[in-house]
């Protein structure tokens, strides 16, 4: 993976690394909180042998005394010396627990030797400190003086005693805080990067492309507005998605200069892709240019065109397939100049056999008659049949993908029944792309709440 790789990942991934990082990070300060505080005494031995006026005496017993402090330091830290400070201090814990808080360090050629000790309480941190050294210094006289009563040929001297620490040595909150934030950082960019690896979401042109088999013609941004009014009134409308949708209808009448399309399905891998949306804005773009467009609603199963421009939907397709009505009565003229509609209808409970009818065929080619452009909003081709059932009487099919939710395996089963029943495929269509980053192509995206069917 390069770096622009990964820099892509994290940005399209920005919401995983980000809640790992803050529960990292709050885990870290709870641990903190919930740690009890550790105080520390701190006292300081000196370690002398025998006098003596000799220079050179002088010297070795500087370097015994260096020897010395080696050995002193692990009986600093032995069960013997622990268990005669809890005799003493009448502590209440044993001497093994006591010996996990004393820690004896022989600094480096001198014969000091510090001793610290830990507890939850800074006044018997002090006191076992003391307690402690003054019970070595008494040890180390035993152990060093000969059986003859002669002076001893080491001694220890407590050079500094302990005092009360003011404040706790543990927890330490940035310590802990810091390593919260690394640990997840490292995390959250190993489970964003994980994500995109499982994800088999389609977010590039490329793969759009590559699956499709066509190209990309047109890349739909968000606009807000479109959750409560789902049509563009273009004539007064210059915003980055009333231009996505003229640069659409721009690449559509370049695909076939000299026979552009006229006849065209809308369709998608699967629901809440944008279709329905896509379709309505379609049309209004080539009203806009002063072509009479006939929009109609194929979808006999979830319709929603009638809905969007509040018209009536009980008499539509379904009702002139049936010959309860005939097309002029079915067609209906909207508040969009140049636009009708011809809504679905009532819901029969045999879609695909009346879209497969002779009947369809002759409303379709009657259409075609009739309008410069029919566009038809239809079911989504890998939940039912319809849809590649229309695209074989059709000019052709814009299929839309929704960006980082329709995969690669819908898109690779919605071509499949497109190319079964050998209907032209235009182009895609990216609906909901992101407004930074990989497949932004300049534009905002769907909000999840907007109209999207």
């Amino acid at each position: 993976m390069t770096l622009h790789e990964l820099a892509q990942a994290l940005r399209s991934r920005w919401l995983i690394l980000t809640a790992t990082i803050v529960v990292a990070v709050a885990v870290a300060g709870i641990i903190t909180m919930v740690t009890t505080p550790l105080y520390e005494a701190k006292t300081r031995l000196f370690v002398s042998t025998s006098s003596s006026a000799s220079v050179s005496d002088v010297y070795q017993g500087n370097l015994f005394s260096q020897e010395r402090v080696i050995s002193y330091s692990e009986l600093l830290m032995g069960d013997e010396l622990a268990q005669r400070t809890v005799d003493k201090l009448g502590l209440d814990m044993r001497a093994e627990d006591l010996q996990e808080r004393i820690k004896a360090t022989a600094k480096p050629d001198t014969v000091l030797i510090d001793v610290t000790v830990r507890d939850d309480s800074p006044v018997r941190a002090r006191d076992i400190a003391d307690a402690l050294s003054d019970e070595f210094v008494a040890m180390v006289q035993q152990l060093e003086t000969p059986q003859d009563g002669s002076p001893p040929s080491a001694r220890v001297i407590v050079q500094q005693r302990a005092k009360v620490p003011q404040q706790p040595v543990l927890p330490k909150k940035a310590r802990n805080l810091a390593i919260g934030l690394g640990i997840g950082v490292v995390l959250g960019i190993g489970l964003a990067l994980l994500r995109d690896r499982l994800d088999d979401s389609v977010k590039s042109r490329q793969t759009l492309e590559n699956i499709t088999g066509v190209g990309l013609v047109g890349s739909i941004p968000l606009d807000k507005a479109r959750r409560t009014e789902p049509a563009i009134t273009f004539e007064e409308d210059n915003s980055p998605i009333a231009e996505a949708f003229r640069k659409l209808r721009t690449n559509l009448q370049f695909l076939a200069v000299d026979d552009p399309p006229r006849v065209i399905v809308v369709t998608s891998s699967m629901p809440s892709e944008g279709k329905s949306t896509t379709a309505l804005n379609l049309a209004l773009a080539l009203a806009e240019s002063g072509h009479d467009v006939a929009l109609v609603d194929g979808d006999l199963r979830r319709p929603r065109l009638d809905k969007y421009l509040g018209v009536v939907g009980k008499v539509g397709f379904s009702t002139v397939l049936a010959g309860r009505a005939t097309l002029e009565q079915a067609t209906q003229t909207t508040r969009f100049p140049n636009l009708s509609v011809l809504t679905s209808g009532a819901v029969p409970p045999n879609p695909s056999e009346l879209l497969g009818s002779v009947a369809a065929q002759k409303l379709i080619a009657e259409l075609r008659s009739r309008f410069d452009y029919v566009i038809i909003d239809s079911c989504p081709l890998v939940a039912v049949t319809d849809a590649a059932i229309l695209s074989a009487d059709a000019d052709g099919v814009l299929l839309v993908a929704r960006f980082g939710e329709t995969t690669r395996e819908q898109l690779v089963h919605a071509v499949r029944h497109l190319k079964d029943v050998g209907a032209p495929l235009l182009g895609a269509i990216f609906s909901m792309t992101p407004t930074r980053g990989e497949g932004s192509y300049s534009y905002a995206y769907y909000d999840e709440d907007q109209p999207s069917d």
